[in-house]
């Protein structure tokens, strides 16, 4: 579709989140107070919101037919057809499993590898970008999600199950023997990052697979003010039976991710400043998500956060930049192209060059047709932009930059 140096990029939206006891009824989570039906409402409302491209979860049931009733019920909904899933597992037998949601548009599964242990299995998922011309070049980006739900509590006991359930990860990792773009997500149930558990993953013997927290904001996270605008659970302070109360105090849930995402070193780039606790003002130290005022998002998805679990979901962006093409040694025009994507209306874009260019920008179908082209017309190091998406059919696109050198890079977005 494109010649010459194209230099691809996108950006990757990963949402990790407990669903407490999703699908799975116990002697104290039932169909009463965590009724099925209600948090498919809830989750519905919370996808919509959040937009994940990588989604995964804890605490849903041991069931694939539950894993696959979220998919159809709570993800490929209201004209939303691209979710898919990895595979369910519970080598472990436990009474809880976890699971990998992801937009197929934008990204393939590759393969899983799961590890028992003596509380849940860890999952690990490996994705892969589906780049524009990966059919022609059948080389891509690739990232690996692992996930895990790690022993709840605070005895000896529990803290050092923790830390054998990571351990048992680390050492699986190094026998691969590479760095690799690697994220660990999950419920830690930690509550410092002094934890052996948390310092197997942050501080192993073999750096080759040592991982990070995004925004180095490793503390004693317990009941700590200072830390209130990250903390995850817990979202209530009332019981029903089902919920854990106390409010919000504790920061169990996590997203961490290796040196390779946070240096970019593999097309895969930790988006800096990127990382969030959806629902979290940092206001609600020890109090219920609901009590008060919440503006962190619209109250309809406040409200759905506090009925789908007593844990906030953590997200955070991954920017997919591949170079490929015969003309590698060229000068990288290309700094960076900003534009909110998926676009509901009109496109705002702004191109920030390293040399002041005059530049030829198109937006192009999927079948590789202009639909738009235009101009610049002056030379300048940054452009501002508004291209007229508003009238476009809903799908998926690619915005196309080139330079006077005929060097050029691609953009996918969709248009909703």
């Amino acid at each position: 579709m494109f010649s010459v140096l194209v230099h691809a990029q996108d950006t990757v939206k990963v949402m990790q989140y407990n669903l407490l006891y999703y699908g799975q009824t116990s002697s104290f989570c039932t169909t009463t107070n965590n009724n099925e039906t209600a948090k498919d409402g809830y989750l519905r409302t919370i996808i919509k919101y959040a937009k994940p491209d990588i989604f995964t979860v804890n605490e849903i049931a041991i069931s694939s037919t539950q894993h696959q009733h979220l998919l159809n019920n709570c993800l490929n909904v209201d004209g939303v057809s691209y979710y898919n899933k990895c595979n369910f597992s519970n080598q472990s037998s436990s009474d809880l499993s976890n699971e990998l949601y992801f937009n197929s548009e934008k990204l393939g599964f590759s393969k899983q590898v799961n590890i028992a242990t003596s509380v849940r299995d860890i999952n690990i998922y490996k994705l892969y970008y589906k780049s524009w011309n990966l059919g022609n070049t059948h080389d891509t980006a690739f990232v690996t999600c692992i996930i895990m739900d790690l022993k709840a509590g605070s005895t000896a006991s529990d803290i050092a199950d923790r830390a054998t359930e990571t351990n048992t990860l680390i050492n699986y990792l190094a026998t691969l023997g590479v760095k690799d773009n690697y994220m660990v997500m999950g419920d830690f149930n930690v509550y410092s990052g002094t934890e052996q558990c948390y310092q197997n993953l942050l501080n192993p013997t073999n750096q080759n697979v040592k991982f990070n927290d995004p925004i180095n904001q490793v503390g004693d996270w317990h009941g700590n003010y200072s830390y209130a605008a990250i903390h995850t659970q817990s979202t209530h302070t009332a019981s029903s039976g089902c919920y854990v109360t106390g409010g919000l105090d504790d920061r169990f849930d996590h997203i961490m991710i290796s040196d390779y995402i946070r240096d970019g070193a593999k097309h895969v780039l930790y988006f800096t400043g990127s990382y969030k606790t959806i629902g979290q003002d940092g206001h609600h130290f020890n109090d219920s998500l609901t009590y008060g005022v919440n503006n962190s998002a619209p109250d309809s998805v406040i409200q759905a956060l506090f009925g789908m679990s007593d844990h906030l979901p953590v997200s955070l962006m991954l920017r997919i930049d591949q170079t490929v093409g015969v003309n590698n040694v060229a000068e990288p025009t290309f700094l960076n192209v900003v534009f909110e994507n998926p676009v509901e209306a009109d496109m705002a874009v702004t191109i920030e060059l390293s040399v002041k260019e005059k530049l030829t920008v198109e937006v192009i179908n999927i079948l590789g047709q202009p639909v738009y082209s235009a101009m610049t017309t002056n030379e300048s190091s940054v452009v501002n932009m508004i291209l007229p998406t508003k009238f476009l059919d809903k799908g998926i696109y690619f915005l196309k930059i080139t330079d006077s050198k005929n060097n050029c890079t691609v953009r996918k977005f969709v248009k909703e």
